[in-house]
């Protein structure tokens, strides 16, 4: 995945924004003013920090080495990817619309109703 494809991944979404809060090479994606990655575009090697259900996360780390805790950022919910080429750019597609759902889930009943965005539980 190259950072273009990466930012296009993460921009994809309804409402997805791309800021720099933090600095210049920093991409912060983020859904009503919410994080769901975050990503040194210009980084050698390429990585993006996603969150990610707790158990899930665990899993992913334990199957992937290219998947670590999130890197300073709240180790239990967040998971840092190197995209070297050994996790599957599908699944990295997945684990951001996991992120974003996540963030997603947790805003009020009216900016999730904007989004147009359903939880698989709503069908």
């Amino acid at each position: 995945m190259t950072p273009q494809q990466l930012r296009a991944a993460c921009l994809a979404f309804t409402g997805a924004r791309e800021e720099f809060p933090f600095d210049e090479s920093n991409s912060v994606f983020k859904v009503a003013g919410k994080i769901f990655a975050i990503a040194p575009l210009g980084g050698e090697p390429l990585r993006v920090s996603l969150k990610c259900e707790p158990e899930l996360a665990v899993q992913l780390r334990a199957t992937h080495p290219a998947i670590t805790p999130g890197y300073h950022l709240n180790k239990r919910h967040w998971n840092t990817v190197v995209l070297d080429g050994s996790v599957p750019d599908e699944l990295v597609r997945d684990m951001i619309e996991d992120s974003y759902d996540l963030v997603v889930a947790r805003l009020p009943k009216a900016q999730r109703e904007r989004l147009h965005w359903r939880a698989l539980s709503e069908g």
